[in-house]
């Protein structure tokens, strides 16, 4: 079990590392593990709107993740649940990693914050806590369980690191919409990252409706320039009843990529009986998805989006490369969050 870090969990003994409380960060690789020196962290969209929501001020925000990550030796929100990812160039890799990585590669991981032993050491002092990507002097531990993607050299970090956050949700999507014959589709939250990624999954998948949900006129409008959708409808996600009228005809599947909590409603008055929604938002109250459906008397099965799906990585920086509307959307998103 040494593969899956469990030597790493300090408080409580016994647990996997995602559900430990406290983790030992200590910089030296074991031999199955590999060390890396961080440069970057990408907190996930749910757990930074939390921050930015309680505490409202970046050197309050900031202070905050340096807090987390002191007492727990990760990333993982208390509140949220959640974490993100990193960026950052392999120092150590032990004789046996099976990871395949190597001294001197760059790298984003594709596991969550939650369960990666970090350590931060510059107290995030390049960081105004006003973006979710944090600039960051640290090291972090990757177990043989572990999953890392090389960065790819034919774009910016910065970028691949925000289609490499999410990658789980288009491969997913992917799979979905392949398993039905041409299925009409709703993408909640379809101007975000792993929204405008999974509304060009399953369009590439087969998807013979396609229904982008944004909140504002202005996320409605870079869909539609983007050709991301047959339709583009505005709604607050967290109200049922307008998702239920804007959208109309219910449709066979819909994913969630919403990063507010109180969305699970809409998504099952949104969906036909025998339909699927996919919920990758860590906003998601799953009690609430699944009362709420046995509530509506609803037949729909509800499939909980874990990040991971065999040659995700790949799949989302093709449609990067591919897809100019989603790149359009990407860069546009990354010059409003640089101020640039």
């Amino acid at each position: 079990m040494s593969s899956y870090g469990l030597y790493r969990v300090t408080e409580p003994v016994g647990v996997l590392p995602q559900q430990a409380e406290r983790l030992d960060a200590d910089p030296v690789a074991r031999p199955d593990e590999v060390v890396v020196d961080v440069e970057c962290l990408n907190l996930d969209a749910a757990s930074f709107r939390q921050l930015r929501e309680q505490y409202g001020d970046g050197d309050q925000v900031r202070a905050a993740v340096v807090d987390i990550v002191r007492r727990r030796g990760k990333m993982h929100n208390p509140v949220t649940g959640s974490g993100g990812m990193l960026l950052g160039t392999v120092r150590e890799a032990g004789p046996d990693s099976p990871l395949g990585l190597k001294p001197g590669d760059r790298i984003a991981t594709l596991v969550s914050l939650t369960l990666t032993p970090l350590r931060i050491t510059d107290d995030l002092v390049k960081w105004d806590g006003t973006t979710e990507q944090v600039p960051c002097a640290g090291t972090a531990i990757l177990f043989g369980r572990s999953i890392a993607a090389v960065l790819p050299d034919d774009m910016p970090d910065h970028l691949a690191l925000s289609v490499l956050d999410v990658c789980g949700a288009p491969a997913l999507t992917d799979r979905v919409v392949r398993r039905r014959e041409q299925p009409s589709v709703l993408v909640l939250g379809g101007g975000g990252k792993s929204g405008s990624l999974s509304l060009a999954a399953a369009r590439r998948a087969g998807a013979k409706r396609l229904v982008a949900l944004v909140p504002t006129g202005h996320e409605a409008a870079a869909v539609r320039d983007a050709g991301l959708a047959d339709e583009v409808v505005i709604a607050d996600a967290r109200d049922p009843v307008a998702v239920a009228e804007r959208v109309g005809d219910q449709v066979d599947v819909t994913i969630v990529c919403v990063d507010v909590p109180g969305c699970e409603h809409g998504a099952v008055l949104a969906t036909a009986d025998g339909g699927t929604i996919v919920f990758f938002s860590m906003a998601t109250s799953f009690a609430a998805a699944a009362l709420g459906a046995e509530g509506l008397a609803a037949d729909v099965e509800m499939i909980i989006g874990n990040g991971y799906v065999p040659g995700h990585a790949a799949f989302a920086l093709d449609l990067l490369r591919t897809e100019p509307g989603v790149r359009r959307l990407f860069e546009a998103r990354e010059r409003q969050t640089s101020g640039a």
